[in-house]
């Protein structure tokens, strides 16, 4: 295939000679131009670097530089061997009325039938309260009564669970802040999945701490990985997701947790426990804190189960002297947990609206992972029914990567996160985590899954032919 520029040489170098901008930002600007008059069209050769260069009497490095800036604007590809191609742009795929997608943020739907009903009961909550006692310092991780009414909504997920071991703090992530900093010290390893909640890799190095990822498979990370960990240089905890994986979506079966709960015991490793979804599913396999009580700090919480707003955590440690220990980590990075969202959460699960909230929140991502079952028909991904994400492949075949495809979604307006985003190993696999809740409605959330569809089917447009 002769070089397309053959002919519009000519039309760049008079276009080029009539610029006030300098030549390299100059003609990514004609190619775009090109591109929308039709001069180009996607999948059109360019000339090489050194032939272009003459034709229009600029030395290598200006054009060198054009074409840099050019890639970098996505409008074209240059393959090893083959040569640089034009990109060319994606059939435009209308969006609701301007408006974008927010499917980044891992948040539950938003059931509309509740709305009077939180409304009400937190205006009752606040008129029937001391407002000056809600703004004074409180016992720190919960008064007896918060901590009694956490113990008995967390008996359904550890059977055990006991208010002296338990601690109320704002958070899951301020939760984990003061694990790491409790159970780790600067230079020391926790290991991990080779995908996890990007919030423990930011703590971690935030700490000084090194993630260390074991390799595993679909059922979760290996245990003779992490006993030859054990082995060879003891870490300092595992953590874990065992339940709803984020961004895997996966649910860690009763063996493995079993395999692993062992090695840990063997080996004296405490386990972090991350269990921020554990609440969604109506059945999961024992919790660490079932299988190995003595070493595992339970977290969970409110703000997956219930909205983000609630900043609403529980730890449950594994013994009344150990929660006393981490009660010090905790006062000194969070002080306390707000009173007027602790007196929300003990009032919710006291009466009902939280069990309430969760059966209308697991009906709303059962009918939002139908849609998003029909809409993905036949392409690769994994989601729960249960759950509010999901974990869709980006082909290879489409020449995206992940970042590049997840980039091109935010200028159509949806917001998606890219597998590096997760990844702990630095090798992240070709995929990408869709949030299906927050405040989206259900016809939202199928344009937005049908624009992810439409932008790989149509990647042929912006992308080089694979020679």
């Amino acid at each position: 295939m002769e070089p397309a520029l053959s002919g519009p040489a000519s039309h760049w170098s008079k276009r080029l000679s009539e610029c006030t901008k300098p030549a390299y930002l100059a003609i990514p600007d004609l190619i775009e131009e090109d591109l929308a008059s039709g001069r180009l069209q996607a999948r059109d050769r360019l000339p090489a670097l050194r032939d272009l260069a003459a034709a229009l009497q600029l030395n290598y490095t200006t054009v060198a530089r054009a074409y840099a800036e050019a890639r970098k604007r996505g409008l074209i590809d240059a393959k090893t061997g083959s040569g640089t191609f034009v990109r060319g742009r994606a059939p435009s795929l209308p969006l609701r009325g301007g408006t974008g997608a927010e499917m980044t943020m891992n948040m539950p739907p938003e059931p509309p039938a509740l709305i009077a009903r939180l409304r009400e009961s937190a205006a009752r909550l606040m008129a029937t309260s001391d407002p000056y006692g809600l703004l004074r310092y409180q016992d720190f991780g919960g008064t007896p009564a918060d901590r009694a009414a956490a113990a008995e909504w967390m008996r359904r997920l550890v059977p055990a669970s006991r208010a002296d071991t338990l601690l109320i703090c704002p958070g899951i992530h301020s939760a984990l802040v003061a694990l790491v900093s409790q159970l780790a010290r600067p230079g020391q390893t926790i290991c991990c999945d080779t995908l996890a909640y990007p919030g423990i890799k930011a703590i971690t190095a935030q700490l000084g701490v090194r993630l260390q990822a074991l390799p595993g498979d679909e059922e979760g990370p290996s245990p003779t990985a992490f006993e030859t960990l054990c082995k060879t240089q003891k870490p300092s905890a595992l953590y874990c997701t065992p339940t709803l994986q984020n961004p895997s979506t996966r649910t860690m079966p009763q063996g493995r947790r079993e395999m692993l709960a062992d090695i840990a015991l063997r080996y004296s490793v405490p386990v972090i426990e991350d269990d921020a979804y554990g609440m969604l599913p109506q059945r999961k396999p024992d919790a660490f804190a079932t299988l190995a009580p003595e070493l595992t700090y339970y977290v969970t919480g409110l703000s997956k189960c219930f909205g983000a707003g609630l900043r609403i955590a529980y730890i449950q440690a594994p013994a009344a002297r150990l929660a006393d220990r981490l009660s010090g980590a905790l006062r000194a990075t969070t002080v306390m947990a707000s009173p007027f969202t602790t007196m929300l959460a003990t009032a919710w699960l006291g009466d009902g609206t939280a069990d309430d909230m969760l059966k209308s929140i697991r009906a709303e991502c059962t009918a939002r992972q139908a849609i998003a079952s029909h809409v993905l028909a036949g392409r690769h991904y994994e989601a729960d029914p249960e759950g509010f994400h999901l974990w869709l492949a980006v082909p290879p075949e489409s020449g995206w990567s992940p970042s590049e495809f997840a980039l091109n979604l935010r200028g159509k307006g949806v917001a998606v996160v890219s597998s590096s985003a997760f990844s702990t190993d630095g090798n992240p696999p070709d995929a990408i985590r869709i949030c299906l809740g927050g405040p989206c409605e259900r016809d939202d959330i199928e344009e937005s899954l049908q624009i992810v569809v439409d932008t790989i089917d149509h990647a042929h447009h912006l992308h080089a032919p694979m020679l």
